[in-house]
């Protein structure tokens, strides 16, 4: 089974880092945040993936094409020449596919320019900023018992402001938003079946706009509801957030080291 990352986009939101390098490679304790996530799926079988790349998206080439030299120990001998022997490899069986989507594709553009990569089979897909303790076997038994489309994991985020409580005109106390204060909302981590692709008309067709809409009144998009951690990095303060959990024991670090 294959994982789709989409990879393309500015993120304008945290232009204080991505302004020098695309968003999914901006770092959580030391590594880039696409990183985790597909250390999140191959700690759950999942070894092979497609990244959708487009802004800054030889940042994201050259960072795979040194993969095994960083993370091996390595012997190099300039005795007569130069040669370069891995001693002890440090990397994963993954296989990645980096595929240039284009720099203003939209998220459905992009997910149609890789269809040839996915067209055998149901994928995984999810974006490029957002790490969760997601149960990905249950994601897919879901949309195979559902028989749907697509399956999308729902997340119930933290609210970033305080609620006040409001008695007789006055404001009575102050307290911490929690889930139950917000909706259910599209955390990615869906499965989509390959079919689901033929509603994507072009480059500038959002995938979370019309093919989803469509799907859904057709009754093709199943919901997987996790409760469990999930945070995305839109801005900086989402970025620092992580860094903290991180260090503290991060949720979403289900691999062994």
């Amino acid at each position: 089974m294959k994982a789709v990352i989409l990879a393309g986009g500015m993120g304008t939101r945290i232009s204080e880092e991505s302004h020098l390098r695309p968003k999914p490679m901006i770092e959580i304790g030391g590594r880039p945040i696409l990183w985790h996530i597909m250390k999140i799926f191959s700690a759950q079988g999942v070894t092979e993936f497609v990244i959708c790349c487009g802004y800054k998206g030889n940042t994201i080439k050259e960072y795979f094409s040194h993969y095994a030299l960083y993370h091996s120990d390595v012997t190099f001998d300039f005795r007569g020449g130069e040669t370069v022997e891995i001693c002890r490899s440090k990397t994963e069986p993954w296989r990645v596919t980096l595929v240039d989507t284009g720099l203003l594709t939209q998220t459905g553009g992009r997910l149609k320019r890789i269809e040839e990569y996915v067209a055998e089979a149901p994928f995984f897909m999810t974006y490029g900023d957002g790490v969760a303790d997601v149960d990905l076997a249950a994601v897919a038994e879901r949309h195979r018992r559902m028989g749907a489309k697509v399956t999308m994991t729902l997340v119930q985020p933290e609210g970033r402001f305080g609620v006040a409580e409001v008695k007789e005109g006055r404001v009575a106390a102050f307290r911490e938003k929690d889930k139950e204060d917000s909706g259910w909302v599209n955390g990615g981590f869906m499965m989509i079946s390959p079919e689901a692709l033929d509603l994507i008309e072009g480059d500038e067709t959002v995938w979370e706009g019309e093919p989803l809409r469509r799907l859904a009144a057709a009754g093709e998009v199943a919901a997987f509801c996790h409760d469990g951690f999930w945070q995305c990095m839109d801005t900086m303060r989402d970025r620092q957030k992580l860094e903290e959990i991180w260090k503290e024991g991060a949720p979403w670090k289900i691999w062994r080291d």
